[in-house]
């Protein structure tokens, strides 16, 4: 697609006239939280701990930072035994807000206490409620994430004991498309999740049987819009750059964006979409170097809170993420994801960071499975 400069008669491609020609896009509310700008960080389990939300933050952008997800009948036990509460909890008492922490299960009564005390006790900014899960640990075994898709009314009334147990904190709903291409129903769900007083909802563009598998289908995204009349509607799937969140406000009926699996390893990525929908210049991507030192800032952040052994194991993954789309991306991510000391972790960053552009692999972006 090319368009046209009215003023120089240039042909130019559409991702050069979304950067001359940002979509204006205010911030959005969710409830009394102002999202500024509506550019989320999406929860995922397993990845979006403190420490990477402190990466994040580092580099700013982000108008709203998520949890990963908690299961609320885990923090129930741990409560009634006298445990500390979820890792996953990690630093939310005394990190920057806005922040949101996501709750996954079934029960009304279960999902409403936990989120009662995340709004009173550690005082989160939002309280998001996961529907969209698609792993079977969680469906199949749980009966909850997106499972619970087919049964709308179930959604309601979770939403609705939770949202009279968190007020004034606001409730919020993230939902994927439907559980198989078959039973989309994201406009009847998205209907429900309104009625029964959530503050927002995001919508992954995929269904449950999708997984990560092929495109999320944003046109389906965008027509839920006008079913919804007071809620601000966040799109999610696929946003891997600054021209594809530009692209996504300029064609779509959204509110919001938010971003998820392409910051694993682009904890600056937020930055860059700030500045494209700013209309100002994107900061390129950090050097070699720069990407070698933010990896090791972030193993210092995971090894503060668990400890050097379990640090170095947990930041396996995290270190695949950062060498995606570099040359020298499989021999990294082969050695990495062995590594089991300190010492072996660092001697595998300075081994492949400073050389990786002379190797001559070509660089693959597929996730790193070896490492989780």
């Amino acid at each position: 697609m090319t368009v046209t400069d009215d003023q120089h008669h240039d042909p130019m491609s559409e991702a050069e006239w979304l950067l001359r020609n940002p979509p204006q896009v205010p911030p959005l509310h969710i409830g009394g939280i102002r999202v500024d700008p509506p550019v989320l960080q999406a929860p995922m389990a397993g990845y979006t701990n403190f420490a990477f939300r402190e990466m994040v933050r580092s580099y700013g952008g982000a108008g709203l930072q998520a949890t990963e997800m908690i299961s609320a009948k885990g923090f129930v036990w741990l409560d009634e035994h006298e445990c500390e509460h979820p890792d996953r909890l990690w630093g939310v008492k005394d990190e920057s807000r806005p922040l949101a922490v996501q709750i996954w299960d079934n029960d009304p009564e279960t999902l409403a206490k936990v989120g009662a005390r995340l709004a009173t006790e550690y005082q989160v900014s939002v309280v998001d409620i996961n529907f969209g899960c698609p792993v079977k640990q969680v469906t199949e075994k749980a009966h909850s994430g997106s499972y619970l898709l087919r049964f709308p009314e179930r959604v309601g009334r979770i939403i609705e004991r939770v949202v009279a147990a968190c007020a004034p904190t606001p409730v919020t709903a993230k939902i994927r498309l439907g559980c198989t291409r078959d039973q989309i129903n994201a406009i009847d769900v998205a209907q429900v999740v309104e009625g029964a007083g959530a503050a927002a909802l995001t919508v992954h563009g995929r269904t449950a049987e999708d997984f990560f598998k092929g495109h999320a289908d944003w046109d389906r995204i965008s027509a839920i819009r006008p079913h919804l009349k007071r809620i601000p509607l966040i799109g999610n799937g696929d946003l891997d750059s600054p021209v594809k969140v530009l692209a996504a406000f300029h064609r779509y009926a959204i509110d919001g964006v938010m971003i998820a699996r392409a910051s694993l390893g682009r904890p600056w990525l937020f930055r860059q979409v700030q500045a494209a929908l700013r209309g100002e210049p994107i900061p390129r991507e950090p050097t070699v170097g720069e990407q070698r030192e933010a990896m090791l800032r972030h193993y210092d952040l995971v090894c503060q809170r668990f400890g050097d052994q379990k640090g170095t194991h947990l930041m396996r993954k995290y270190a695949c993420n950062y060498a995606s789309g570099r040359p020298g991306a499989r021999q990294f991510r082969g050695h990495v994801a062995h590594v089991g000391s300190r010492e072996e972790f660092l001697r595998a960053v300075a081994l492949y960071f400073p050389k990786v552009d002379d190797l001559s692999e070509s660089a693959e972006d597929s996730p790193c499975e070896t490492c989780e």
